[in-house]
């Protein structure tokens, strides 16, 4: 590994409710923006000329100042301007802020990932920037073989893990590992895909339920 060739160490962000500043107000910007408010972000866009805008979203109509970036959790500069983008990773790195600046890989220290999303689960592909198309041609690659069953199928797992925990801790971790290896063996992805989502629910609460001593009805 050498500088310009660093490992990144992935990991899930919650922005729920948490400053998110955008520097830059084109259609980069924007699909920046709509995957931050998808996650639930408090959006702050700087930009002296910018497009449409999700509602929502607070906008500063002005060129970029360093404290625009005070409280805030994640930046992303997306500007056509080299020197804008320098100043912002700079004001960034002094404030101790994850910043990503778009096409520069050199100057981020967070990088996006190409994702995927089905319900509550997401894949993401990353090259490390090293080739950002090809990234999201793996994603739409991917996407052909990961369709809305599987996150059907993960929400289904969800509200079990929910209904099951509780009891769950008269068992050991490893027991209860075993237990979810069992219920992943079963036909939940076919059913979820024929659509009998309650057969597949009723599989995996059975499942459950037998590991403790017990029957569903």
């Amino acid at each position: 590994m050498t500088d310009n060739n660093p490992i990144y160490f992935p990991i899930m962000l919650d922005l729920r409710e948490r400053k998110c500043v955008v520097i830059g107000g084109g259609k980069i910007a924007r699909r920046k923006i709509d995957g931050l408010i998808e996650a639930g972000a408090k959006v702050t866009v700087i930009a002296p000329k910018y497009i449409e805008m999700p509602t929502g979203v607070e906008i500063i109509n002005r060129k970029f100042e360093p404290q625009d970036l005070n409280d805030a959790w994640l930046v992303i500069a997306a500007t056509d301007s080299p020197q804008v983008n320098s100043q912002v990773a700079e004001a960034a790195a002094e404030r101790r802020v994850w910043v990503n600046v778009v096409d520069e890989p050199q100057i981020c220290t967070a990088i996006m990932p190409a994702v995927i999303r089905r319900g509550m689960l997401s894949l993401a592909i990353s090259t490390s920037g090293a080739c950002p198309v090809w990234a999201r041609r793996l994603r739409d690659k991917l996407a052909d073989q990961f369709g809305v069953e599987y996150g059907e199928m993960l929400e289904l797992l969800w509200q079990a893990r929910q209904n099951w925990k509780e009891r769950a801790k008269r068992l050991t971790p490893g027991q209860r590992k075993q237990v979810w290896e069992d219920v992943l063996d079963l036909p939940i992805l076919d059913l979820v895909r024929n659509e009998k989502l309650d057969e597949a629910e009723k599989a995996i609460m059975t499942c459950l339920e037998n590991a403790m001593g017990g029957t569903v009805l």
